[in-house]
């Protein structure tokens, strides 16, 4: 891992940390694994402001590219759940993959339990979405 452990802005943090809260419902098992290994990574997390935030770092509506071991490579954008679109490779926080990104950054590579099983993926890019809203959480 680039930075040594994952990386979340402060805003980002407690909107993650809330919808992990309400994501119990997880329909399938291997969700509710990966949500709760994201829970425990959080634990550790380094919590920054916007400004100390490296440029590489997944996060909100980053764009990311992401290569298999297995030998696929996927551009995704990894969205909060109500922005989900798969026909626009826009992914949630809430699934397996979003959970596996969230916080690593470019070069990492990381190895999760997907629903078809354990895999090695590392992140070939990550470019910002600057142009999308940020996610503001109400107090």
């Amino acid at each position: 891992m680039k930075y040594g452990s994952l990386i979340l802005e402060k805003k980002e943090y407690v909107y993650l940390k809330r919808i992990l809260n309400i994501s119990g419902y997880a329909e399938d098992f291997e969700t509710q694994k990966s949500l709760q290994r994201l829970g425990e990574e959080l634990k550790t997390a380094q919590i920054v402001n916007e400004d100390e935030l490296p440029i590489d770092v997944i996060r909100f509506n980053s764009k990311i590219v992401v290569y298999s071991e297995s030998g696929w490579e996927q551009a995704i954008q990894l969205v909060a759940p109500a922005d989900k679109d798969a026909k626009q490779d826009k992914i949630s926080i809430l699934t397996p993959m979003g959970a596996a990104l969230f916080g690593y950054s470019e070069g990492d590579t990381i190895e999760w339990d997907f629903p078809s099983g354990k895999q090695r993926i590392k992140i070939v890019a990550v470019i910002q979405d600057n142009s999308k809203k940020k996610i503001e959480v109400p107090i």
